[in-house]
C-alpha cells in the first residue's frame, strides 16, 4: 500500500495518502516526546551553587570603592553648609529616597505611553516538507468526492502592520497614569521629609562635633585637674592638716564634677563619628569641623501658636501624602465603576501572504468587538466596600497625625524657648564663674586663699565652658526641631549637576538671616514660614 511519493500531479489515492499519513504523524509524534522528555529531565539536573568566598569580597571591595570614589575630597575644615551639603549629596539614606523619587518619575513617564493605542508589526515563516493536503468523502455512502488537493504553498511567508485600541482600557489607563502622578508626589513629599529631618540631624551633629573639638582638650584638662586635686585632698586627710570633714567634703564635690565631666567625654567622643555617618563618609575618615563663634540664639520672642499650627498642618509632609493616597482611593473608585462597562475593541491593519494559492496576497482588515464580563456586577459591591473601608482608614490616619503633628508643634516650641533660657543661664553663668576666678586668683596671689580653691574654681571654670557649649547646640537642635515640626522647606531646589560647594552656597542663602534676625524668603513656603519661624 505504501510507495514512493511522486509529484504533486500523481498523488496518491485517498486512502493510501491517510495511511502514510497516519504513519509519518506517528513517527513524528514519538520523536517529538523524545525529545520533550530528554529536556525535562536535562531541567530536572540542575544544582544550586552558593556565592564564592571571591564573589563576595568582589562586592565588598566594589562597594567601599564606590563609597569612597563617589565623594569630593575634603580640603578644609568643614562648616555648617557644608555638611548639609554632604550630607543632602553623598547620606545613602537620602540617595535611596532621591531614587525613588526618580523611580516615581520613570514609572509616570510609562503610564503616559500606555494612554496610546497598540500598534504591532508581525512577520513569520512557515514551511513543512510537503504540502498541506486535504479530500473530502459523502456523508450517504462514504465515496471520496474530490481528489486530495492542496490550497497552501509549503514555504509561506506572511507578515501584517495592526493597530489595536480598546476603549475601556484607554480610560483605565488613563485613570492609573493619574495615579501614577499622585504617587509620584508622594515620592517627593516623602524626599522632601527625609530631607528636612536629615537636616535637623545634621545641624545637631554638627553642633555637638563643634563642642567635642572645641571642648575635648579642656575636659581632658579638666579631668587631669581633678585628679590632681582629688590627690591632693586625699594627701590633707592622711596627713590630717585639716579637719577631716573639709577636704572630704571636697573630695565629694571633686567626684561628683568627674562624673559629669566623664559622661560628657563620652558624649562628646561619637559627635564626630556621627556626623561623618550623616555625610555619608566612610568610618575612620579624618577631618575637621570649622570653629565658629558662639552665635546668639534665634530672634524669636514670641511664637505665635495659630499660626505654627496652621503653617505645620499644611505644609508638613506626612498630611500631604495622606492627601495623595486619598486622590488616588477616590480614582479607585472611578476606575472601578468604569469596570462595569463593556469592553469595545477597534482593529485595523494591513496584511501580507506569500501563498500563491490566494486570490489577494495584500489586504486591509478592520474589525470591532465587545466582551462584557457579567461576573464582573457581582464584583463591584465588595471591591467598592474594600475603598470604602480604606477611605475611612485614611481618614482616622489623617486625624491621628494631625494630633501627632500639633503635639510636636507645641512641643517643639516649648523646647525651644527653655533651649533659650537655659543658654541664657549658661551664658549668665560663664561670666559670672569667669569674675569668680579672677577674684580668687588674685586672692591667691595675696595668700588670701589656698590652691585647692583657686583649683576649684578653674574647674567649675571649664564646666561653665563645656555648659555653655552644650546649651548652645541644645538651642540650635530645638531651632532645626521646630523648623522641622512647622513643615519649613529646608532643602533648596538643585539639579543634579550642581557642585558641592553650589548646594552649601545655596543653603547658606535660605538659612541665614538677613540684617534684622529675619530669614531670607525663598519661595511661597519660605514667605509663609518667615512670619512665623524666622
Amino acid at each position: 500500500m505504501v510507495r514512493p511519493e511522486g509529484e504533486f500531479c500523481q498523488p496518491y489515492s485517498y486512502v493510501e495518502a491517510r495511511v502514510v499519513g497516519e504513519m509519518r504523524g506517528m513517527i513524528v509524534y514519538r520523536v517529538w516526546c523524545g525529545a520533550t522528555a530528554l529536556l525535562l529531565v536535562t531541567g530536572c539536573m540542575v544544582t544550586p551553587s552558593p556565592v564564592t568566598k571571591e564573589e563576595i569580597q568582589g562586592r565588598v571591595s566594589q562597594d567601599l570603592l564606590a563609597i569612597v570614589q563617589e565623594q569630593e575630597p575634603i580640603e578644609k575644615p568643614i562648616d555648617f553648609y557644608e555638611a548639609t551639603a554632604r550630607a543632602l549629596r553623598y547620606n545613602l539614606d537620602a540617595k535611596v529616597k532621591a531614587m525613588q523619587s526618580a523611580l516615581a518619575h520613570q514609572q509616570l513617564n510609562v503610564a503616559h505611553y500606555s494612554l496610546l493605542p497598540q500598534v504591532a508589526v508581525n512577520a513569520g515563516f512557515d514551511g513543512r516538507n510537503n504540502f498541506a493536503g486535504g479530500g473530502a468523502q459523502s456523508l450517504v455512502d462514504g465515496r471520496p468526492i474530490l481528489e486530495p488537493f492542496t490550497s497552501m504553498d509549503k514555504n509561506v511567508f506572511s507578515g501584517n502592520l495592526s493597530l489595536s485600541w480598546d476603549v475601556l482600557d484607554f480610560g483605565l489607563s488613563y485613570i492609573r497614569a493619574k495615579q501614577a502622578g499622585d504617587n509620584m508626589l508622594i515620592a517627593e513629599e516623602e524626599r522632601r521629609r527625609i530631607a528636612v529631618r536629615l537636616l535637623q540631624d545634621v545641624r545637631n551633629a554638627y553642633w555637638r562635633a563643634v563642642s567635642a573639638e572645641r571642648l575635648l582638650p579642656q575636659v581632658r584638662q579638666l579631668d587631669g585637674m581633678i585628679d590632681k586635686a582629688l590627690s591632693q585632698s586625699q594627701a590633707i586627710v592622711q596627713r590630717k592638716l585639716q579637719a577631716p570633714l573639709t577636704p572630704l567634703n571636697y573630695r565629694r564635690d571633686m567626684l561628683n564634677i568627674q562624673r559629669e565631666v566623664q559622661k560628657l567625654l563620652r558624649e562628646l567622643s561619637t559627635a564626630k563619628i556621627q556626623l561623618a555617618s550623616l555625610m555619608g563618609l566612610p568610618p575612620g575618615v579624618s577631618f575637621e569641623v570649622q570653629q565658629p563663634s558662639r552665635p546668639a540664639a534665634p530672634l524669636i520672642d514670641n511664637l505665635d501658636a495659630e499660626s505654627l499650627e496652621q503653617q505645620a498642618l499644611t505644609f508638613r509632609p506626612e498630611l500631604r501624602t495622606i492627601d495623595y493616597q486619598k486622590r488616588i482611593n477616590a480614582k479607585e473608585a472611578k476606575a472601578t465603576l468604569l469596570e462595569l462597562f463593556p469592553s469595545m475593541k477597534l482593529q485595523f491593519g494591513g496584511y501580507y501572504n506569500s501563498n500563491s494559492f490566494f486570490l489577494y496576497q495584500n489586504w486591509l482588515n478592520y474589525a470591532a468587538q465587545v466582551s462584557w464580563n457579567l461576573m464582573g456586577v457581582f464584583r463591584v459591591p465588595a471591591k467598592y466596600k474594600a475603598i470604602e473601608a480604606q477611605r475611612a482608614v485614611l481618614d482616622a490616619q489623617s486625624l491621628a497625625l494631625t494630633m501627632t503633628v500639633l503635639t510636636e508643634v507645641h512641643v517643639g516650641a516649648a523646647q525651644f524657648m527653655l533651649a533659650k533660657d537655659e543658654l541664657g543661664n549658661a551664658r549668665t553663668y560663664q561670666e559670672t564663674q569667669q569674675a569668680i576666678v579672677e577674684h580668687t586668683h588674685s586672692l591667691w596671689i595675696t595668700n588670701s586663699t589656698s590652691e585647692l580653691v583657686l583649683l576649684r574654681e578653674q574647674v567649675n571654670q571649664i564646666l561653665a565652658e563645656v555648659r555653655l557649649d552644650v546649651a548652645q547646640a541644645g538651642v540650635e537642635t530645638a531651632y532645626a526641631t521646630l523648623r522641622s515640626a512647622v513643615g519649613e522647606e529646608a532643602v533648596p531646589p538643585s539639579g543634579p549637576e550642581q557642585t558641592l560647594s553650589g548646594l552649601a552656597d545655596s543653603l547658606r542663602q535660605l538659612w541665614e538671616p538677613m540684617p534684622g534676625g529675619v530669614s531670607r524668603p525663598s519661595g511661597e513656603r519660605q514667605n509663609d514660614a518667615t512670619a512665623v519661624v524666622p
